[in-house]
């Protein structure tokens, strides 16, 4: 029977000694929601409350709530925090929010994490009150953490959905004493996470809906990984957006947008700063399934390589390159990322 860690024999609360533990690099990802209005989401969008610049308020609250967590949590250990990032998406009627917190130390960072996205959330209620005093901040949770003895943790929500899924259909696959038996494999995405990262100056102004951001959502999430995102970013904000999506060592990056010719297009710059290796076969192929519908697909300049066990792919930002890119990947994804953790076929 699992203990709490933060109770001893006599039922009295203790700060754990974690003295005699090793140093490690710890990451942990944490997330929420401010659930309000369709209003206040597009005056958010459009910088346009009566209290300004609402997102850098709340995200510089959100750091320095991580960095104060000792203070506001009795047990918590102090720690060196040497990265702590926030980021903000938008639904139709929420604002969400994603933080992640780095370390290296004998303990994890998971509480900076999720203390960053709780200020965070706090601020923005406080910052939206006066046209909406009835948003609620909801779903404060870890998503995942990496580090210490326990390794890579995900959040088991979506990995035991997609389980779940593949046993229902190998269930109905045949009734009665000679139905044969199926096969049924983990899921391309089981255990791993994948960020979706959208590079579009509009979408992140409010002035125009992104329609590829979620398609891609589904379709991991379909294939069973722990997805972060649509995470929006401005095209002259993408380079800090990637770099802040690798900050929990996910499996697979994937943005749409800014890969085009016009002069804001910045998304395979910034990615190639970021490569260890290119896999150019990979971008080719997605140009070349384009191109066979539409000539002017030939133009998108988008990358892909590895970023350490990270696999980065950039799409256009259009829906018929994503689809073209779902349509690419599908087929080579799991081996792909197998051969990039070092192990054979996923199974």
């Amino acid at each position: 029977m699992s203990e709490l860690s933060h109770v001893d024999a006599e039922g009295r609360a203790r700060m754990v000694d974690v003295s005699a533990k090793a140093d490690t690099a710890r990451v942990a990802v944490a997330a929420g929601e401010l659930r309000t209005t369709a209003e206040v989401v597009r005056l958010v969008r459009a910088d346009d409350m009566p209290k300004a610049d609402v997102l850098s308020t709340a995200r510089l609250a959100g750091i320095n709530g991580a960095k104060k967590t000792s203070e506001l949590i009795p047990l918590c250990h102090q720690l060196a925090l040497s990265s702590v990032s926030v980021s903000f998406g938008f639904t139709e009627d929420s604002i969400t929010i994603e933080a992640s917190a780095k370390t290296k130390g004998p303990t994890g960072v998971e509480m900076e994490a999720l203390t960053a996205v709780a200020v965070a959330g706090l601020t923005l209620h406080d910052m939206v009150k006066a046209v909406d005093p009835a948003a609620t901040l909801n779903g404060v949770r870890l998503l995942t953490k990496d580090g210490g003895k326990h390794g890579h943790w995900v959040r088991p929500e979506t990995e035991n959905a997609a389980h779940r899924s593949h046993s229902d259909a190998a269930t109905a696959g045949g009734h009665g004493q000679h139905a044969k038996p199926v096969e049924v494999r983990a899921p391309i995405g089981s255990g791993r996470e994948a960020v979706v990262l959208v590079a579009s100056t509009g979408t992140a102004a409010g002035t125009r809906e992104d329609t590829t951001g979620p398609v891609l959502v589904k379709w991991l999430e379909a294939l069973g990984f722990s997805v972060r995102g649509p995470l929006v970013y401005a095209d002259s904000d993408i380079a800090y957006g990637l770099s802040e999506s690798l900050a929990s060592e996910p499996a697979l990056v994937i943005s749409t947008g800014g890969t085009g010719a016009s002069p804001t297009d910045a998304t395979p710059e910034a990615t190639l700063a970021l490569l260890d290796r290119e896999l150019p076969g990979i971008a080719d192929a997605i140009r070349q399934r384009g191109t066979a519908k539409f000539p002017l697909a030939a133009l998108s300049r988008g990358v892909a390589g590895l970023a350490g066990r990270t696999v980065i792919v950039n799409l256009p930002g259009s829906p018929g390159g994503v689809k073209d890119g779902i349509s690419v990947l599908e087929p080579m994804l799991g081996h792909l990322l197998d051969q990039v953790a070092g192990g054979g076929s996923h199974e």
